[in-house]
């Protein structure tokens, strides 16, 4: 798993500042972040069909197991490479370390299963990776993260950690929901992801506010966390079948319709 590459230890700036700009970004953020949630909290509200289920499972599996482009390049990829540097615990890589990116990894793992559980009780079989899919919106909102990841800049690159899962919103408000089976089965499988999620943005973002360096730093990174963080709310919507209108996200996000037509080109 890549890592977020500090600067040089006698720039990097004071704890207090880092700490306001944990804040900041944070705050760049939510607002997308909330509009994700809403986006859920609709689906929700108005009792889905049988098959609006699969389809928002299915594309949620997909992103299970393709983690963020940039830090994870795929669930058996990473577990390959954990694998491989086994023998170099303690030499290379502090055991501690080598822990936690394994607890990393299965937890991650582990979100695939609960959600593979749900997916498996509507489609009354077995299910496997072939069931799941990848929208069009999850391909555009990889194209992006890739680009700022692989643009050389460590700041757009921080900027992408920031952003990913979405605060956790989809599983808060997954979690909250009520009704037979179903609805118990999928409110414990996010439950449990919100619990291992919930403060995964604020170790980010804490990350993060260690490269920036300047005011044109913190900048460049709230317009990249911007951009990630829109297109994740358009791969939301697409998910849930479009709860929102292009009218309410816009208006949800203080949006032109310029500025939400060119996003989705």
């Amino acid at each position: 798993m890549t890592e977020i590459q500090e600067a040089p230890i006698d720039h990097v700036p004071r704890e207090r500042d880092m700490k306001d700009i944990a804040q900041d970004l944070i705050a760049t953020a939510l607002p997308y972040w909330e509009a994700e949630a809403t986006i859920v909290r609709r689906f929700f509200k108005k009792r889905p069909a049988r098959e609006d289920h699969i389809f928002w499972l299915k594309a949620q599996l997909w992103k299970e197991l393709h983690p963020v482009d940039g830090y994870f390049t795929g669930l058996q990829k990473e577990l390959n490479d954990l694998a491989a540097r086994f023998p170099d615990i303690d030499k290379t890589i502090d055991r501690h370390r080598y822990h936690s990116l394994l607890e990393q990894l299965t937890q991650e793992f582990n979100h695939y299963v609960l959600m593979a559980d749900v997916l498996e009780y509507l489609l009354g079989h077995p299910v496997s990776a072939a069931d799941t899919f990848q929208l069009s919106q999850e391909k555009r909102l990889g194209d992006i993260r890739r680009a700022f990841v692989t643009s050389g800049s460590p700041v757009d690159k921080a900027a992408v950690l920031v952003t990913e899962g979405g605060g956790a919103r989809m599983f808060r408000e997954g979690k909250k929901l009520k009704g037979g089976r179903l609805e118990r089965m999928i409110a414990s499988a996010m439950e449990v992801i919100y619990q291992d999620e919930k403060n995964h943005y604020k170790e980010a973002a804490s990350q993060a506010a260690r490269v920036v360096q300047s005011k044109q730093d913190l900048v460049r990174m709230k317009e990249a966390v911007r951009a990630v963080s829109l297109q994740r709310v358009y791969m939301r919507n697409e998910m849930f079948k479009e709860p929102l209108t292009s009218e309410e996200l816009q208006s949800c996000l203080h949006l032109t319709p310029s500025a939400a037509k060119a996003v989705r080109a």
